[in-house]
């Protein structure tokens, strides 16, 4: 038991530190013209989520987060900070009315496999306990959407997206970025 404690408080040291960063992305924060009534958190799952929560007001808050496992981690601490990470995008926008997600259908490596069916089952169950409707849309689907050719690559989803004056981190943030785009007129 002692051990499961520890490893709660430590998720719960890690989601207080990630508080004081994401009170620095709320000044970065970019206010636009509402794209629909909800707010809708779109992210691309993995190791490296993608995430881009876009909220009824026009407000855009997105970025790239790491949940690789440091190296005295527990087995179980990147679904801790995910399913943390998760609540703390809700707190942002006080509600989510839905979560557009990259629904991988097919993948090359067997660890990215293993790995992206925990971000999914994790993400789920978070989706369900919270009440929160949960959308899979295959990845040619969201770059169709966003270059207008369904096997576009990495540097052309980032591109797509820089064109329409949004600051990229990386490819993830790029993915992101257009689900939500995608999403928000799904919603519309």
């Amino acid at each position: 038991m002692t051990d499961l404690f520890e490893t709660i408080a430590k998720a719960e040291a890690e989601v207080a530190r990630a508080a004081g960063q994401m009170l620095a992305a709320f000044s970065s924060a970019e206010v636009g013209t509402p794209a629909c009534n909800a707010n809708i958190l779109a992210i691309d799952i993995g190791t490296t989520t993608g995430w881009a929560l876009g909220l009824r007001d026009g407000t855009l808050h997105s970025g790239s987060e790491s949940f690789a496992p440091r190296r005295n981690d527990g087995p179980g601490q990147r679904w801790l900070k995910f399913q943390a990470w998760l609540g703390q995008r809700a707190q942002i926008a006080g509600e989510i009315q839905a979560i557009y997600y990259e629904r991988v259908l097919r993948h090359t490596a067997v660890q990215a496999a293993h790995v992206y069916g925990g971000f999914e089952a994790h993400l789920q169950a978070w989706a369900d306990r919270n009440r929160v409707r949960l959308v899979g849309v295959p990845v040619p689907v969201i770059k169709k959407s966003a270059t207008g050719k369904g096997n576009a690559n990495k540097d052309a989803m980032v591109a797509a997206m820089r064109e329409r004056g949004h600051r990229v981190v990386d490819d993830n943030h790029a993915d992101a970025l257009a689900l939500l785009e995608y999403a928000q007129k799904q919603e519309a």
